[in-house]
């Protein structure tokens, strides 16, 4: 964990939680803040730790969506048959997690080090920003759920692939994906926490274990995982409220802020 106080890991267990699910990029908030104050870079364990606290809050959050998409699971399962809205959307979250998982195993490497460069994370937060605010002042918003057709989901899917670089956003990168598609809001942002629960749980499984191993459970790490789960929570919550009555336009303005100060860091200090 690299000396990380149990106050820095509170703070990027904060950030990790809050800018998973709103659409401004966690991966660019976890890699500036050690950046931009100074601090210990938290390593691969502390942050894989991270996204295991915003798994909890997701299959809470969703826990009885979850539990009718396991029936429709074994539904599938039993007949060989897809049949009805749930076990269509399950064959949907399955085609929209498979170009994501596609580009992790074929940029890890890159995502893990060259994506990571704060003036490519910073042009990103811009870029994707304006992106999501044209396209969701645009957009028509009469779709829901229950419309949604595979190449729907394989379109949102290959949005969600583009995350693997900071500053792009999960989140935001599906929502607007789904948006462009003609989803209402709330809609969108739903099938954008669904998706993204097979891809936070496959990183755990794959990388948890090891990384646990090399530098065991700390108590950094334990706040920073209540930290994430909780604002996660949170975030969700109050996000889902957001969209019902209001648009992306604030989170766009605040990637162009925080975009703008890393570009102005960046520029001072290699001065």
């Amino acid at each position: 964990m690299n000396d990380l106080t149990l106050f820095q890991s509170f703070v990027l267990g904060a950030l990790q939680g809050l800018a998973e699910f709103l659409p401004i990029s966690s991966s660019a908030h976890l890699s500036l803040a050690p950046w931009v104050f100074g601090w210990p870079e938290p390593g691969l364990a502390f942050d894989v730790a991270l996204h295991v606290g915003s798994l909890l809050a997701l299959l809470w959050y969703f826990r009885a969506e979850w539990f009718v998409l396991a029936r429709a699971a074994l539904a599938i399962g039993s007949t060989w048959r897809v049949q009805g809205e749930q076990q269509q959307r399950l064959v949907f979250l399955v085609i929209a997690t498979i170009p994501g998982a596609l580009a992790g195993f074929l940029l890890e490497k890159k995502a893990e080090t060259v994506f990571r460069a704060p003036v490519l994370t910073a042009a990103a937060l811009i870029v994707m920003g304006a992106v999501l605010w044209v396209v969701d002042a645009s957009a028509k918003r009469v779709r829901e759920l229950p419309s949604m057709r595979w190449y729907d989901a394989l379109f949102i899917g290959v949005a969600q692939a583009f995350a693997l670089m900071p500053g792009v956003s999960r989140s935001g990168a599906t929502m607007t994906a789904a948006r462009a598609l003609g989803f209402d809001r709330p809609s969108a942002a739903v099938f954008s926490f669904l998706m993204s629960t097979p891809i936070i749980a496959a990183a755990a499984v794959l990388k948890l274990p090891k990384a646990l191993a090399e530098s065991g459970v700390t108590a950094p790490l334990l706040v920073g995982v209540v930290t994430a789960a909780l604002s996660s929570l949170l975030a969700i919550s109050v996000l889902l409220r957001f969209l019902e009555k209001r648009g992306f336009a604030v989170f766009a303005v605040y990637r162009f802020a925080l975009g703008a100060a890393v570009l102005a860091l960046a520029w001072s200090r290699a001065g």
